[in-house]
C-alpha cells in the first residue's frame, strides 16, 4: 500500500480562483505517479468570486483524495484545519506604493519623537540631568553637556541593537521584536477566524465562504 504525507500549513495564499492542490499543500508519496495526479487535482469553488479568506477542513482534502485513490493511505503532518487567502494579483502604481512608504516614514518619526519628548516631559529628564551635572561638576548645567549628549546618541544605538535594524541591514540573524509581534498577530488572527467559522452552520458556511464540493483530477 502506497502512502502519501500531507502537509499544509494555516494560512495559504492564492491568485487565482483554479486552485490545484499543489498552491497549498506540500505532498510527498512512496509512488511519484500518484503524488503527480494528486498535485495536479483542482478544488472547485476553493474561493469565491470575491477576494477573501476561505476556511477549509483537512478532512474535506483527504475524504477526496481517497475517492479517487481509495487504497492510498493518508497522513495528515499539517494542520486540521487552514485558510485560503485569496487575493487577485493587483501591482500598484510605483508612485502610489512610494507615497505610502513615505507616509508611514513621517507617521512614525513624528510618533516616536512625540513619544520621546512626552516621556522626557513626564519625568523631567532635563532637570534630572541638571542635578546630576551639578553634583558631579558643581557646575550649573547650561542644557547641553556631556550626559544630554550620551543620553541622545545611546537612545538612537538602543533602539537600533533592540530592532536589531539598520539600513535594510539585520544586526543578528534573529528575527527583530517586530518581526514577532507581527507573527503573534497574524497567528491569532488566523486562530480566530478558524474559531469563528467553527460555529457557522455548515450550509450557510459553504455559501459564503465559497466552500467546495470536492477535488477532481
Amino acid at each position: 500500500m502506497d502512502t502519501l504525507y500531507l502537509k499544509i500549513d494555516t494560512n495559504v495564499g492564492v491568485h487565482d480562483q483554479r486552485v490545484f492542490l499543489k498552491d497549498i499543500a506540500q505532498i510527498s508519496c512512496s509512488s511519484k505517479e500518484i503524488e503527480a495526479r494528486v498535485k495536479t487535482m483542482v478544488i472547485p469553488e476553493a474561493v469565491g468570486k470575491q477576494p477573501g479568506r476561505y476556511v477549509k477542513s483537512v478532512m474535506e482534502v483527504i475524504t477526496c483524495i481517497q475517492k479517487e485513490f481509495p487504497n492510498l493511505e493518508i497522513n495528515n503532518i499539517g494542520v486540521p484545519d487552514f485558510i485560503i487567502t485569496y487575493e487577485k494579483p493587483q501591482q500598484p502604481p510605483e508612485i502610489l506604493s512610494w507615497l505610502k512608504t513615505a507616509a508611514v516614514c513621517v507617521l512614525c518619526f513624528f510618533g516616536a519623537a512625540f513619544s520621546i519628548m512626552t516621556f522626557n516631559n513626564d519625568v523631567d529628564i532635563t532637570g534630572l540631568f541638571a542635578q546630576v551635572y551639578e553634583l558631579f561638576t558643581g557646575q550649573t548645567s547650561d542644557g547641553f553637556t556631556v550626559l544630554e549628549l550620551s543620553y541622545s546618541v545611546g537612545l538612537g544605538a538602543g533602539i537600533i541593537v533592540f530592532f536589531n535594524h539598520f539600513a535594510g541591514k539585520k544586526l543578528t540573524a534573529d528575527p527583530t521584536p517586530l518581526e514577532v509581534q507581527m507573527r503573534t498577530y497574524e497567528n491569532d488572527v488566523n486562530d480566530t477566524i478558524i474559531e469563528a467559522s467553527r460555529h457557522v452552520p455548515k450550509k450557510e458556511r459553504r455559501t459564503t465562504q465559497g466552500s467546495g464540493k470536492g477535488i477532481t483530477g
